[in-house]
């Protein structure tokens, strides 16, 4: 189970994760709920770090294989996680939880620029951070972006929420003798190709020692139940002996 004494968390989601029932891109009582997730975790003393995918709105890579350039369709998926962002933060504001948003590519209108130590700042006083637009380049995912922020702030966790509840040696919806891991190590992640994260967001982590955790986001309660070290997760770490 994960560990119970994480401080400084970096919740990872994607952006499916705001869409609602009725095919709305960003749903907002589904948002609603997310925000209610993350201050719940913030209201135990958690501090939070934030990176939300731009799934639901545009997906790069998928624009790229229908005739999109490809660095052209990336950045424009970038500007999607900026507006993900802007929904949580106001959803998060609505409930009485500080937020800011610091983003990769610079728009002194709607957000920060990303600034490390003005981060770190903003967590200090309690407040949520979330980060937006990826690393600022094209070719990169949002997993990426996450890992990298994680390993920036020094993060003792990133978070990975998902529609499942940990990894899986299969696609649990597709095979259901699939096996779930309680735990598992970062070179068996890649080795076998488990699609947890990508392989880059993964090595990261592995190089600076922060465990991933995966777990349902969209089971009510549960990433404070996670990380109380209750309900059911699947943590990615060093190997055993390593």
């Amino acid at each position: 189970m994960p560990n119970p004494n994480f401080k400084r968390i970096l919740l990872k989601l994607s952006g499916e994760v705001l869409m609602g029932p009725g095919g709305l891109s960003i749903d907002p009582a589904v948002t609603a709920r997310v925000a209610g997730e993350i201050a719940d975790a913030r209201s135990k003393g958690f501090e939070v770090c934030v990176v939300v995918g731009g799934g639901n709105i545009f997906r790069g890579l998928a624009a790229a294989a229908k005739g999109f350039e490809r660095a052209t369709a990336d950045y424009m998926g970038m500007l999607a996680t900026v507006m993900n962002a802007l929904a949580v933060q106001n959803a998060l504001e609505q409930i009485g939880v500080d937020t800011r948003v610091q983003s990769a590519i610079p728009m002194a209108s709607v957000c920060e620029p990303f600034i490390r130590r003005r981060a770190e700042r903003h967590l200090e006083k309690g407040r949520v951070v979330i980060f937006a637009a990826g690393v600022g380049s094209p070719y990169f995912t949002t997993d990426s972006g996450a890992a990298l922020r994680a390993a920036e702030m020094k993060c003792d966790a990133l978070f990975k929420g998902t529609s499942v509840d940990g990894v899986y040696d299969a696609d649990p919806k597709l095979v259901p003798t699939a096996k779930r891991y309680d735990t598992i190590g970062y070179g068996t992640v890649l080795a076998k190709d488990l699609k947890v994260m990508d392989a880059s967001a993964i090595a990261l982590c592995r190089d600076n020692n922060i465990p991933i955790v995966v777990f349902n986001i969209r089971e009510p309660g549960n990433l404070a139940a996670v990380l109380r070290g209750e309900g059911v997760s699947t943590i990615v770490q060093a190997e055993t002996g390593a």
